[in-house]
C-alpha cells in the first residue's frame, strides 16, 4: 500500500506511516548553528536557508553556512515550525540533517509533511508583477565596491530587487553587485538583507543575471 497522502482516505494513519512520509520541494527559512557565535554582538548568527527535502527523520538543507558533521541545528520553516537536528553529513551548498524527535513529535511531523504535499499539489499560481521567485541555484556571490567578493545565499529574486543572506552584514545604502546585478542595499532583514537594482532586470534573465560572474 502506498504511504503517500491520500485525500479524504477513510481511517488515519498509524504512527509507522507517518514516519514514512517525505516532501520534496523548496521551502524558505532560516536557521542557525546552536554552538557558533558569529555576529559582532556575540549572539548566534542566523542564516536564511531553503529546505530540499524532509521525512519525520531527516531534513536536507541549503543555506550559506554549511557547517560540520555533528553539529546541532536549530531551524524554522512556516509549514513545519522549529526543527532541531544534528548534522549527518555536509554537502556542497548545505547540509542534511538527523532530526532530534519524540515519536509524539514526529507523528504531529508527518501530519504537517503530508499536508503540506496536498497544499503545493492543490496551490494558484501567484500572477503578480515583479513577483519573487526562489532560483533554481541559490548559490552566487556578492562584490563589493572594493572588490571583495563573497559567497551569499540568495533568498529569493524579483525583477526589481533582491534578498540575499551570507557571513556578511552590509548597512542601508551599500553598493554592491549580486552575480552581475548591481543595486544598493534597502534594509537589513534577521537573515541578511535585500538590495535594490538600480533598474528592472528582464525576468526571464533574472538566474542567469544573479549567477557567479565568470572570472
Amino acid at each position: 500500500m502506498s504511504l503517500d497522502f491520500i485525500a479524504g482516505e477513510a481511517s488515519p494513519r498509524s504512527a509507522y506511516d507517518w514516519h514514512d512520509v517525505r516532501f520534496i520541494g523548496a521551502v524558505p527559512g532560516r536557521y542557525a548553528l546552536s554552538d557558533r557565535r558569529e555576529d559582532a554582538d556575540g549572539k548566534v548568527a542566523v542564516y536564511a536557508c531553503r529546505l530540499c527535502s524532509i521525512s519525520t527523520r531527516l531534513a536536507v538543507v541549503v543555506g550559506p553556512a554549511i557547517g560540520k558533521a555533528g553539529e546541532i541545528v536549530t531551524a524554522h520553516f512556516d509549514e513545519f515550525g522549529i526543527l532541531r537536528g544534528r548534522i549527518l553529513r555536509t554537502l556542497n551548498s548545505g547540509f542534511a540533517m538527523d532530526l532530534m524527535l519524540s515519536n509524539a513529535e514526529r507523528d504531529k511531523l508527518g501530519g504537517k509533511i503530508s499536508w503540506q504535499k496536498k497544499r503545493v499539489h492543490d496551490q494558484v499560481p501567484d500572477r503578480r508583477e515583479h513577483k519573487r521567485i526562489l532560483p533554481r541555484d541559490p548559490r552566487t556571490v556578492i562584490t563589493t565596491a572594493d572588490g571583495l567578493r563573497l559567497p551569499c545565499f540568495v533568498i529569493d529574486i524579483s525583477q526589481s530587487g533582491i534578498a540575499v543572506s551570507a557571513q556578511y552584514w552590509p548597512a542601508p545604502g551599500t553598493a554592491l553587485a549580486v552575480g552581475k546585478l548591481v543595486g544598493r542595499v534597502v534594509r537589513c532583514l534577521d537573515v541578511g538583507f535585500a538590495m535594490q537594482f538600480i533598474q528592472i532586470q528582464p525576468f526571464d534573465q533574472l538566474e542567469a543575471l544573479m549567477a557567479p560572474p565568470l572570472e
